[in-house]
């Protein structure tokens, strides 16, 4: 998958150095997988939440933090739409889907 961006990762972790090593995980994981279908996503990350619109959100660091994708199959991309704590995923999903 070619994941857009790193740099949203990076600007996420350089306030919040906390979460770095878990995101980088993800990262490299997800850039070395070939999703073609939401059960590809299910199998290797069995707590990630499938939305409408090809929306995944990712649990990362025991569910203390979300990530927020879009994904295209057929591009094999993934776009980050959102990378934060639990409760400022809560207000974000509010305001965003």
């Amino acid at each position: 998958m070619h994941v857009i961006k790193l740099r949203t990762i990076e600007e996420y972790y350089e306030s919040n150095n906390q979460s770095k090593k878990q995101h980088l995980a993800w990262y490299e994981e997800t850039k070395a997988a070939e999703w073609k279908t939401p059960k590809d996503i299910k199998d290797r990350y069995s707590s990630a939440s499938i939305l409408s619109d090809n929306i995944v959100v990712f649990n990362i660091k025991g569910n203390n933090y979300r990530l927020v994708t879009k994904l295209s199959y057929k591009n094999q991309t993934v776009f980050i739409k959102f990378i934060g704590t639990h409760p400022e995923y809560d207000k974000w999903i509010k305001k965003n889907l």
